[in-house]
């Protein structure tokens, strides 16, 4: 028998293999030569085939070959050896073609129905990658492909592209106050999984050191995160604080009273705790609900006089809007 290649030739060895549930080892794995000899060689069975590439016919060509096996294997019963993710990815390719979102266990059915074999999950899954990867491309062939697509996509269709999705922005200031964009990402909105994506790589990456104060918005997709166990995000590797402006506008979103804003934002301000009394006071007098939702916040939240120093003065973040506008324009 001949053969296009060398890799159709082990193809062809290995579905026989598995057909029959038995095994052999390689003995010589050469460029030029695939000799393989049954795994009980020797103890009562002579499986042997010897292929070899045939130069002059530019194929591969079976030259020696004792019979059947006369052996059984009975180890062999959930999985084989030689049903390897190779195998497997070449089987499952036509399913992935026509669905690449298929599930799992139905690559462990096809798998079953051909080779009356029952693979991992595992194994399923990493095949299913690997099938995805050869039918569409890997990871990285797909983002060496982007700039060309951009640019037919502009060519073609050049008042019809529309960018989505949100950026998320991390910016800090150095000594000499210089605005430091440290990090970004585009993902699709302000979710809780994005914001995790986000924090839980800027604090593995970028952030590493202990003692930090991040500034950011009330989002619950943040709070989420930021209260999730292991997120690193709390004291004393970290202190999570509000910015004032965004405080000032949930005050007025929630009682419509603009004159009591600045009162709010003063609070807010207070460097010293006797600052802060006297404030807080004075906004007290005017209702206790508006003195009851400021004690909702949480002192080190939101005023000065009890961030212990984790703000370095920043009340707000500004700074990240600014290049936030930078990138939006972008």
């Amino acid at each position: 028998m001949e053969y296009s290649s060398r890799k159709s030739v082990v193809a062809a060895i290995k579905s026989y293999t598995i057909s029959r549930g038995v095994d052999y080892n390689v003995y010589e794995p050469e460029p030029l030569t695939f000799y393989v000899k049954c795994k009980t060689y020797g103890n009562g069975c002579n499986w042997l085939i010897r292929t070899s590439l045939i130069r002059k016919k530019g194929c591969w060509e079976i030259w020696r070959y004792n019979g059947r096996h006369t052996c059984t294997i009975g180890t062999i019963s959930q999985d084989h050896s030689k049903l390897d993710s190779e195998t497997v990815a070449e089987a499952i390719r036509p399913l992935v073609e026509s669905d690449s979102s298929i599930k799992v266990k139905f690559k462990i059915a096809e798998v079953q129905s051909r080779f009356n074999y029952t693979i991992s999950y595992q194994k399923a899954w990493l095949t299913k990658q690997k099938s995805i990867a050869k039918v569409f491309g890997g990871w990285k062939d797909s983002y060496q492909a982007l700039p060309w697509w951009h640019s037919i996509v502009t060519q073609k269709m050049p008042d019809q592209l529309k960018y989505k999705g949100t950026p998320l922005v991390a910016v800090a200031q150095d000594g000499n106050q210089n605005i430091v964009p440290i990090a970004f990402v585009l993902l699709e909105g302000e979710t809780t999984d994005a914001w995790h994506f986000f924090l839980r790589n800027l604090r593995r990456h970028v952030v590493k050191k202990d003692g930090v104060g991040m500034i950011s918005d009330r989002h619950e997709s943040i709070r989420a995160v930021v209260n999730r166990f292991g997120s690193n995000w709390q004291p004393p590797r970290a202190c999570w604080m509000f910015c004032i402006r965004h405080i000032d506008s949930n005050f007025l979103r929630t009682f419509k009273i603009p004159h009591l804003q600045k009162l709010v934002v003063n609070i807010g301000y207070s460097r010293t705790v006797e600052e802060y009394n006297i404030n807080y006071k004075r906004l007290e007098e005017r209702g206790e609900a508006y003195a009851r939702w400021c004690d909702a916040i949480g002192l080190r939240h939101w005023v000065l006089a009890f961030d212990e120093g984790h703000r370095w003065g920043h009340m707000t973040t500004n700074l990240v809007e600014c290049i936030n506008s930078v990138l939006k324009g972008a």
